[in-house]
């Protein structure tokens, strides 16, 4: 038994990326948030998983809006 907790994998819906860029923006601001191992944005899928540890979904919720996208 250790003291380390895995990692946790959540997976949002995000409207209004349209492109590679807007891949970029989402992808660029969830990697600012300390916890956040690995982010991967899809403007096909219109989804964004996140792998991080020890960060709450809300947190990542309101960074995907305050960079101007919708999370439903």
């Amino acid at each position: 038994m250790g003291l380390f907790s895995k990692a946790e994998i959540l997976e949002f819906s995000v409207s209004g990326m349209s492109c590679g860029g807007c891949e970029g923006k989402i992808t660029k601001a969830l990697n600012e948030i300390s916890g956040v191992k690995k982010v991967e944005a899809s403007s096909v899928n219109g989804l964004v998983i996140v792998k991080s540890k020890g960060v709450e979904s809300h947190e990542i919720i309101d960074k995907i809006v305050s960079v101007g996208f919708s999370v439903e």
